[in-house]
């Protein structure tokens, strides 16, 4: 039987972030504007154009990653017609295009909402492999740590949005909103055919770049509050044809990690003696650090390429890892900038050519490999954000605090890659803070409910809440709150959520 180990191999960013020397120059160049309101987005007034009606619904979701998906399937199930607006030709977004794997923990036990048990338990029958990690460590512990694979991810998404009833419509672009009396009419989309409209009765704006709210008027913020930065965006890519095995022996054992405690090291190589798939992670290891260092001085790699390595194998691709890098610096780039994102992703590429050409010719269990696949889209932490009925803060964070109307728990760190933000700790096992259903919904737009990593929140508190999990969370709760409305007339922002039947939530606090 082929041996497939869980492993990860990342050198700590933030040991070698060396941005302040530039940071002067580059806001000077054009950096992003330090306040924190963002501007208006420009839009085209479409009430009067004459635009078929390509669907004329209950939900409208616009974006089918994980929240989006989420939230469609949800809504469907509790008796509203739905439709998932998706500019690409896949569901999934970041999790399947963006090949961002494995989904982070939420560090919290029993986070998991019954809509990502579901999908675990599907995902397991799919792959034929765990999708979940049963080794609970001290530094991965908590729902939310679903393993997987991109291929089968997409299938299973659409399994289930036929299942419940909820239409897709792909290669389908958001570019406008036609708002009345505080209200979305309709959304405007470019198709294949050309332009069309979407009426519903509530919408979902699942973009991740809050692009429905910011066409209907909803204000929103971007970037840092300090800075004025966006987190820095990454370009992933897979590597097939590795010895897994034997880059986790050169990591584990060759380079000594030293902050391995003895008895993981014997749970590791029994894992791998016995054919399972353990997942590891291995941060801020000083022989790791030194390794890629010296590539750096050897020209082998550039001090960019070195900000952050970092990678993990993949459930039921037991010759392949995935990369999570190369992550673009964010003084050089911004991802609320059309033409800053273009050259990021020039820039992106080259960087991972020279990873992959690294790891082939100095790490051992390379040799033979090649890039199988790169992503289809950039991994983009942060954007833009709404400002709702209720503004997450760090503090809310710190304080772990809890709502009446709470959709989701997590305790997920304040994950912010800049030397210069990151909070660098984390709460205690045990803590954790909830998200209410008021952080959202806005004061703007009656019928407009937002999920993902664009809702209401501090450019700190995102950093936490972004997560796939916590974002899929939302999107469930965004679907449940949506069809609870509609059938009971009651607008998605006069919602209560507490006000809907324990049986009927995806989440109840336990205050």
């Amino acid at each position: 039987m082929e041996k497939s180990t869980k492993f990860s191999i990342p050198i700590s960013r933030r040991d070698f972030m060396k941005l302040a020397a530039i940071s002067g120059a580059t806001i000077a160049a054009g950096g992003e504007n330090l306040s924190k309101a963002a501007a208006a987005t420009p839009s085209v007034k479409f009430d009067d154009s004459n635009i078929p009606v390509i669907f004329d619904t209950d939900v409208c979701v616009v974006g089918g990653g994980a929240a989006g998906t989420a939230a469609a399937v949800s809504s469907a199930r509790q008796g509203a017609k739905a439709v998932i607006i998706e500019r690409n030709a896949l569901l999934g977004g970041l999790q399947t295009l963006g090949c961002v794997y494995p989904c982070m923990p939420t560090f919290i036990d029993d986070s998991d909402t019954p809509y990502i048990t579901e999908l675990n338990r599907r995902m397991e029958q799919r792959q034929g492999a765990r999708a979940r990690n049963d080794v609970v460590t001290d530094f991965y512990y908590g729902g939310g740590q679903g393993l997987y694979a991109a291929e089968s991810l997409t299938l299973v998404y659409e399994e289930l949005c036929a299942e419940a009833g909820a239409d897709i419509l792909y290669e389908t672009t958001l570019v406008g909103a036609v708002v009345e009396n505080g209200k979305i009419i309709e959304c405007i989309v470019q198709t294949v055919e050309g332009l069309g409209k979407i009426r519903a009765k509530t919408f979902i704006d699942a973009t991740g770049d809050a692009l429905l709210s910011r066409f209907a008027g909803v204000r929103t913020e971007k970037g840092s509050e300090q800075t004025g930065r966006n987190q820095p965006m990454s370009l992933r890519f897979e590597m097939a044809d590795v010895d897994v095995n034997k880059v986790c022996d050169f990591f584990t054992y060759t380079l000594k990690d030293k902050r391995m405690e003895p008895p993981l090291l014997k749970r590791l190589k029994e894992d791998i003696d016995a054919g399972r798939a353990p997942f590891m992670e291995f941060a801020k290891i000083k022989e790791n650090e030194a390794f890629f260092k010296q590539a750096a001085k050897d020209g082998k790699l550039t001090e960019d390429d070195i900000l952050y390595i970092q990678g993990f194998s993949v459930t039921g691709k037991p010759n392949t890892m995935a990369m999570n890098c190369p992550e673009m610096p964010p003084l050089l780039f911004s991802a609320t900038d059309a033409i800053s994102r273009s050259k990021a992703i020039i820039f992106g590429r080259r960087m991972m050519r020279r990873i992959a050409d690294f790891l082939v010719s100095d790490v051992p269990g390379f040799e033979n490999a090649y890039i199988s696949r790169e992503a289809g889209m950039l991994g983009t932490r942060e954007t833009w954000r709404i400002r709702g009925q209720y503004y997450l803060t760090a503090e809310d964070y710190w304080n772990g605090h809890h709502f009446p109307d709470a959709v989701c728990r997590t305790a997920y760190p304040i994950d912010i890659h800049d030397v210069k933000l990151n909070f660098g700790k984390k709460l205690s096992k045990g803590e954790y803070y909830e998200i209410p259903y008021r952080a959202l919904i806005t004061n703007e737009i009656s019928n407009l409910i937002v999920a993902g990593r664009c809702a209401s929140g501090s450019f700190a508190a995102q950093a936490s809440f972004r997560i796939q999990p916590t974002c899929m969370s939302m999107g469930e709760a965004a679907g449940i709150a949506a069809a609870w409305g509609i059938l009971r007339g009651i607008s998605a922002n006069e919602v209560r959520w507490e006000d809907i039947p324990q049986d009927k939530r995806s989440y109840v606090s336990k205050g």
